[in-house]
């Protein structure tokens, strides 16, 4: 049966969606969407585990504050805590898109006696240099203003034109429907605040905290999204307990391309943490 939950933290209010049996696995979304981003994945396997799936600070139906320091990672991890502590739940799993996995791993190097194992999607540890971040910042702040003149509805459908989702393009009209419902249910205050306080830019880099990590971490990333396959390899080089799988045929976004592929490299990744104990 699935159960929502709202939970007050700090001035915010946080949807939350729970269903399933088993060990809990901490359900992290991309920019622009939802705890609906897993809905196949929670559906199919919700007899071997516990999924809970959080709608990120200004998304979906969770609060979206008009302060975008409020949006700092460092916040949104101690956000996470402060769930898992009102859910009674002291070690996850935890699986991140995009995103979503960069607050993962910034949560797992902030609390990393929270984290069972940590599986990233498309993901990153922020960007290593003062200028670079720099010049990221700059560019979330334009994008940020953009979605503020024009709106949610139009901004989804450039946002749906970048290069990073031109994979998605010969999908089922179905599933991009599926994808642009979800980018058009946001607020434009909630993804403006996401990208000025979250975004690539504005987080700390976390490159140096990858070999301090004790837990198992899977990567994953799409054989066709070039960039992220790069830094899924550079990250694998610097973790003490990777794992790395480049899905053939996929883009940026693994769970929509390649659902059941995604879906069962994830349960499978899982299992084999609880058979070695970790």
């Amino acid at each position: 049966m699935l159960i929502e939950r709202f939970i007050p933290i700090n001035g915010s209010t946080y949807h939350i969606r729970i269903i399933g049996i088993g060990e809990p696995v901490l359900l992290l979304h991309g920019f622009t969407g939802s705890s609906h981003t897993w809905d196949e994945l929670m559906e199919t396997y919700k007899d071997m585990y516990r999924f809970i799936a959080v709608d990120l600070l200004g998304h979906g139906k969770t609060s979206a504050p008009n302060c975008h320091e409020r949006y700092r990672m460092e916040e949104a991890a101690d956000d996470l805590r402060a769930i898992l502590d009102d859910l009674g739940l002291t070690r996850v799993h935890v699986l991140g898109y995009s995103m979503g996995g960069r607050l993962a791993l910034g949560f797992a190097v902030r609390f990393p006696e929270y984290v069972m194992s940590l599986t990233l999607e498309s993901s990153s540890p922020g960007l290593p240099s003062a200028i670079e971040q720099e010049d990221r910042r700059k560019k979330d702040a334009a994008l940020a203003a953009r979605i503020e003149e024009i709106g949610v509805e139009r901004f989804a459908d450039e946002w749906s034109r970048i290069p990073l989702f031109a994979t998605q393009e010969t999908l089922p009209k179905e599933i991009k429907d599926r994808v642009r419902e979800e980018r058009v249910s946001q607020r434009a205050a909630g993804l403006a605040g996401s990208l000025l306080g979250m975004g690539t830019g504005s987080q700390p880099s976390c490159w140096g905290e990858l070999a301090g990590l004790q837990m198992p971490v899977q990567l994953l990333a799409g054989e066709l999204d070039s960039k992220f396959v790069r830094i899924a390899k550079q990250m694998a080089d610097a973790l003490p307990f990777p794992q790395i799988s480049i899905i053939e045929g996929a883009g940026h976004a693994i769970h929509v391309e390649k659902p059941a592929e995604f879906g069962r490299i994830v349960v499978d990744y899982l299992k084999r943490r609880k058979y070695d104990g970790d």
